[in-house]
């Protein structure tokens, strides 16, 4: 159990805790919450920075980092952009009526929905298409300049929309980090399915 394997246990631990805020905000009030969340989420963040530099820099990458590392990571940002859609549902400073009784808070949840179904299907299929080519060829897909921009974008966007509510209750930043998120995470959906794709042979 080597520092980076430490770190990633620890951000593991780490989730539940900012999850916990975010799915029960009345505990210490929404707005409360979302100041404790978005610390909580920046500090797991931070961890798996820190893990993956760590690991490349003094060759301590293990098999027990490449099979918890990504899983890690998926459950953070999936953990997070649940916690979202229930802290948005409970914080009544964003029942501003838009039109025809659509809500701000209503709104934002459908767009958010939709997105958030984008982004856990561009990262569920690269991570089977991690499986099947390292299965199949023994190859291992190292993450892309294209992977760390988007996930730089993910961790910004979620505190970006933690955290706006408590300022504006139109949520302009959070649509505009949520565009980006999206954007980066097809695109970069898309060189790793162009680099990879050869190496999947649908005869087998």
């Amino acid at each position: 159990m080597n520092l980076p394997n430490k770190l990633t246990c620890l951000r593991m631990v780490m989730i539940p805790f900012f999850l916990f805020f975010m799915v029960v905000p009345e505990v210490l009030g929404v707005s409360a919450s979302r100041i404790v969340c978005a610390v909580l989420f920046l500090l797991t963040a931070l961890t798996d920075m820190l893990d993956g530099k760590i690991a490349r820099k003094y060759n301590l990458i293990t098999d027990f980092g490449k099979f918890m590392d990504p899983l890690a990571d998926k459950l953070m940002v999936f953990g997070a952009m649940f916690g979202i859609l229930v802290l948005t549902s409970a914080d009544s400073g964003l029942d501003r009526e838009l039109f025809s009784g659509v809500t701000a808070s209503s709104l934002f949840m459908r767009v958010f929905a939709f997105c958030a179904f984008v982004i856990v299907f561009r990262e569920l299929a690269v991570t089977s298409m991690r499986m099947v080519v390292s299965n199949a060829d023994g190859i291992v897909i190292a993450a892309n300049i294209f992977g760390k921009i988007k996930t730089v974008s993910q961790i910004i966007g979620i505190t970006v929309m933690i955290i706006e509510p408590l300022f504006s209750d139109l949520l302009i930043a959070s649509y505009v980090f949520l565009a980006v998120m999206v954007v980066t995470t097809l695109f970069s959906g898309f060189s790793y399915f162009k680099a990879y794709w050869p190496h999947i042979n649908s005869n087998k």
